[in-house]
């Protein structure tokens, strides 16, 4: 692969900053165990060596110190059968910037291991801030990291996590969460998002985002860092009502009433809010709700048309029923939406 191309020049009193910034090493444990996720592994430490990179093709030291770590074992096999490199676990006192837990099909197991669980109780203490991703919010949570706590976890598992971990507060639609010092991510590629976020903090939006461009990411996700969005949560009711959510959504603006959906799925209104609300588990009213909501805060993100416009547009009809949608569907205002994953 060619070399990763340098971030853009700066001037030298920024230059400087990048300098003083980048100059501290921080040493980063992934915690890894058998059957572990291997893109939870690596997509993160990739976006931490490809800041590497950057920072010494600008001239400076590599900022961080990577290490794979695991109990009593040199190599782990992860769930792909692909095996990994791994170092001994570190004593707790040691010191350590960042802890990240990787995610995988066997979390139970490894946190079920008392010794595991132990160490890491003890690691969490010792790391000036800890991360998760995926499933890995399981681990974190056996050592009691997440009590009273805000935390995510992939969206399929978010109820589960929650269950068993009453003490935290789960959240299933970020793509990821910080709470204080501890970080948890959603599934997968979220590890990603999570580690530029880190880097971000870390060295500044600059390198990170020659990170996220050399690796063909985003450094944030267009649409805002949601899981997954409300069409492809419906995608389980596309064979029976496919057709339809097309059409919805080439129509926001217009009449969308319980009759007009009804009549285009060709049934009657009772035997239609029967057989949606049964493939969805949303009300016919609830989902175009989310869809509209869906529909706008893609605009607000990727566009700069007004509020009004865009209220209309979605099909809200005014500013503050599309207030209202957004407080109850994203506990946020369309403002604050805006202000914070506008691109």
């Amino acid at each position: 692969m060619p070399k990763s191309p340098r971030f853009p020049p700066s001037p030298a009193p920024r230059a400087a900053r990048l300098s003083a910034r980048a100059s501290a090493v921080r040493i980063i444990e992934v915690l890894a165990y058998p059957a572990v996720q291997l893109l939870d592994v690596t997509g993160p430490l990739q976006v931490f060596a490809t800041a590497n990179e950057q920072v010494v093709q600008a001239g400076g030291s590599p900022p961080y110190v990577l290490r794979v770590v695991a109990k009593d074992r040199s190599r782990v096999a992860a769930s792909s059968g692909l095996e990994i490199a791994t170092e001994p676990l570190p004593r707790g006192t040691s010191a350590l910037d960042t802890l990240l837990v990787a995610g995988g099909p066997g979390v139970d197991l490894a946190a079920s291991d008392p010794a595991l669980v132990v160490w890491l109780r003890r690691r969490v203490r010792t790391a000036r801030r800890v991360a998760s991703v995926c499933t890995g919010a399981f681990l974190l949570g056996a050592s009691g990291a997440l009590d009273g706590r805000r935390a995510v976890t992939h969206w399929s598992y978010c109820t589960e996590l929650a269950r068993r971990f009453p003490a935290v507060r789960v959240e299933a639609d970020p793509i990821f969460v910080r709470d204080g010092g501890i970080w948890t991510s959603a599934g997968v590629t979220a590890g990603i998002d999570l580690a530029l976020a880190l880097v971000e903090e870390d060295l500044g939006r600059t390198v990170a985002l020659a990170v996220a461009r050399y690796l063909v990411v985003f450094l944030k996700r267009p649409g805002g860092q949601a899981q997954f969005s409300e069409a492809l949560s419906m995608q389980s009711a596309e064979d029976e009502f496919g057709a339809l959510h097309e059409w919805i959504s080439k129509h926001l603006s217009g009449d969308l009433s319980l009759s007009s959906l009804a009549r285009q799925a060709g049934m009657s209104e009772r035997s239609f809010s029967r057989h949606y609300a049964r493939a969805t588990g949303l009300t016919p009213l609830r989902a175009i709700e989310r869809l509209r909501v869906e529909a706008a805060r893609r605009m607000l993100s990727e566009t700069r048309q007004p509020v009004k416009r865009i209220s209309q547009r979605c099909g809200f009809g005014s500013e503050e029923t599309m207030r209202r949608s957004f407080l109850r569907v994203l506990s946020t205002a369309p403002q604050d939406y805006r202000r914070r994953f506008s691109s």
